[in-house]
């Protein structure tokens, strides 16, 4: 599949300033969902980018480094736990996307927006919400590279601060070895309340291995 197919018809329209989208985090039970915003140039070469979720961690911190050095403009957005247990993570993941394309919005003349698949009810400028998005155009893949790694350090960071939770191996997906910590070591700042598996250990009850 050309993953130029979508912005080539931009840029036959004259549109010069594209944004992709895409948020990451929806799943785990800890920590920010973060999403990204990223304009490329109409020549950026990158072979093998794609979707994030199908590159090693070690292409993907590869990928981040050189799309950082080479689109035109990027932007991060994130919404913490305790926002996210407010709004829901629907909402809370559109908002993110919301932030990083604002960051970009103060950057350049951002033009046209293609989103991974959630629409953006809220936003000035046209967008074309894309199911798997990532895979289908070079835009959103990029900004779901900068998106995972970007949670993954946070991800790292926590790590470091409690190591016996393994972050670092599960990243705050409800693993086994993730279930199996919280069920015995509770919950601490930064996981999502509302979420079932940490709702459960919160009222005094176990919850389930995966």
């Amino acid at each position: 599949m050309d993953l130029w197919m979508y912005e080539k018809s931009l840029y036959e329209k004259g549109i010069k300033y594209i944004g992709g989208v895409d948020e990451v985090g929806r799943g785990p039970l800890v920590g920010n969902v973060v999403a990204a915003c990223c304009v490329l140039p109409s020549d950026f070469k990158l072979d093998g980018l794609t979707d994030s979720k199908k590159l090693s961690e070690k292409k993907r911190n590869e990928y981040y480094d050189y799309i950082i050095k080479n689109c035109i403009a990027y932007g991060i957005g994130k919404v913490t736990p305790e926002e996210i247990d407010k709004i829901n993570i629907y909402e809370a993941s559109r908002k993110a996307m919301m932030i990083a394309i604002n960051e970009v919005k103060n950057k350049i003349k951002l033009e046209y927006v293609l989103v991974d698949a959630m629409p953006l009810p809220e936003l000035d400028i046209p967008h074309l919400p894309i199911i798997k998005g990532d895979a289908k155009s070079i835009s959103i893949a990029a900004a779901s590279v900068l998106a995972k790694v970007t949670r993954d350090r946070e991800m790292y960071e926590l790590d470091k601060k409690y190591p016996i939770y393994g972050y670092s191996s599960h990243k705050g997906y409800p693993t086994k070895k993730h279930i199996e910590a919280i069920n015995k070591y509770g919950i601490i700042e930064g996981y999502r309340k509302t979420y079932g598996p940490v709702k459960k250990v919160l009222e005094g009850e176990k919850s389930e291995n995966r």
